[in-house]
């Protein structure tokens, strides 16, 4: 096992890292921005080490301060938790030429999986479902751009190969429009990516997105945690999350994740990695792969008793898993609502001081955040002050605990989403479970504030 590790990221994934380490006895160093010096999280670290200014590309995107922190800290590994450097290939491969371990998958699994183009030809191979689309990129000429969406049929989405985060996406009802798109789309993955490489899919209408979460180590050994639902989004970013995914049959998650499985073995997978689906009328469509621990990881940790971010480090330090697919068992259900300093409904952010904040409690109740009362709240950075998870022997009983919670947690001096997630857990068709990825939007729309 690591003596020491250099947590590279910041909110509550870093706390959550830090008391992974506590528990395996590692110690930790924590890097900070000058706006999260008076975080909790570096208020508790033994070693910090602050690594630029508030803006991200002075501080937690650079990878010389980064690998500077480590050195003079003498840390073994990095681990770069989510968002940031987490599935940036280029970070992971000077990490190691640094002599460090990257908590993470090999560089060359990254560029595969983070190439939306790569990973979807890596997914046939192992025989995963892909959504129906175009084999690789857009070629340039308009002529065959169009022959492939008639093809496919319309509506087609058009993608950014170096994508993410809801990004870089535009649907297509019409041939007309489609050229325009290509182009448009184009410019803003070059812009946003480095990367103006695009591919076309089918548009799927009314689907729902689920994930698989895998967990891989050095030795060829490979397991799926069942899945999660998170189809309540809005614009391509989640809201809410729940584990298990309510009304799909068993033997469907068992034959996907036995994919998921493959595939990782197939491409030389290791540590956490998620492989994320849109489902529609009993069909799975893989659509990317994060090559990361995720943010709503708690869900599928309570359901299957597995703490997911001690077994990336475990693992990282060459152990083997330490338990097989047969003794994974899941136990009831859990859900997940992400806390963001935002207005409930218009969603811009809300940065500032919180000037009181009390988390709830009670059984089956956890709270993942890095917040505390007269904690201030850049604005550099995401929203997302926290997550909010329950556990329920039943899904009712998980959906009652969350109301209990959100009704107990107070949060004054800015504003929070909390509003927005306390109207979601009475609405009739959420409660009913197995709503669209559209859903969240069009009740917005339909509730205009």
């Amino acid at each position: 096992m690591f003596k020491k590790i250099l947590i590279a990221n910041r909110g509550e994934i870093a706390l959550r890292i830090q008391r992974a380490c506590q528990e395996l006895g590692v110690k930790a160093v924590m890097v900070y921005s000058e706006a999260d010096r008076d975080a909790k999280y570096v208020k508790l670290a033994e070693e910090a080490v602050c690594i630029g200014p508030a803006p991200s590309p002075l501080s937690y995107l650079n990878m010389p301060a980064i690998i500077s922190a480590a050195e003079v800290t003498d840390a073994e590994a990095i681990h770069p938790g989510y968002g940031f450097l987490s599935e940036n290939a280029d970070f992971a491969e000077r990490v190691q030429k640094s002599g460090f371990e990257f908590i993470g998958p090999t560089p060359d699994a990254i560029r595969i999986m983070g190439d939306k183009v790569a990973a979807k030809q890596a997914m046939v191979q192992a025989g995963v479902p892909c959504v129906p689309g175009s084999e690789g990129a857009l070629p340039d000429d308009p002529v065959q751009i169009g022959r492939i969406a008639r093809a496919v049929g319309y509506p087609v989405i058009i993608k950014a190969a170096g994508g993410g985060g809801g990004r870089g996406m535009r649907v297509v009802h019409t041939e007309a429009a489609l050229i325009n798109a290509v182009q448009t789309t184009k410019s803003e993955a070059a812009a946003a990516f480095g990367n103006p490489s695009v591919y076309l899919e089918k548009f799927l209408q009314n689907p729902r997105h689920i994930e698989i979460q895998v967990l891989a180590d050095k030795h060829r050994n490979a397991v799926y945690l069942g899945e999660r639902d998170c189809s309540m989004q809005r614009r391509h970013q989640k809201v809410i999350e729940e584990a298990p995914a309510p009304g799909i049959p068993r033997r469907l998650i068992e034959r996907i994740g036995e994919r998921c499985v493959a595939a990782c073995k197939k491409i030389g997978y290791r540590g956490a990695g998620t492989f994320e689906f849109l489902y529609e009328n009993g069909e799975f469509y893989f659509i990317e792969m994060n090559t990361r621990v995720q943010v709503e990881h708690p869900v599928t940790e309570w359901i299957t008793g597995i703490d997911i971010v001690r077994t990336q480090i475990m693992v990282a330090a060459g152990e083997k898993l330490p338990f097989t697919q047969r003794q994974i068992e899941l136990r009831g259900h859990a859900i997940e609502c992400r806390i963001n300093a935002e207005d409930p409904y218009k969603f811009t952010p809300s940065p500032g001081r919180i000037t009181m904040w009390h988390p709830p409690g009670g059984p089956g109740v956890r709270v993942d955040s890095h917040i505390y009362t007269n904690y201030y709240v850049p604005p550099n950075y995401d929203s997302m002050i926290g997550k909010l998870i329950t556990h329920g022997d039943t899904r009712e009983q998980a959906l009652a605990r969350m109301r209990t919670a959100l009704a107990e947690t107070v949060v004054e001096g800015i504003q929070t989403n909390i509003p927005l997630h306390r109207e979601m857990l009475v609405d009739a068709k959420f409660i009913a479970g197995g709503t669209s990825i559209h859903y969240l939007e069009e009740w917005l729309e339909q509730h205009k504030r």
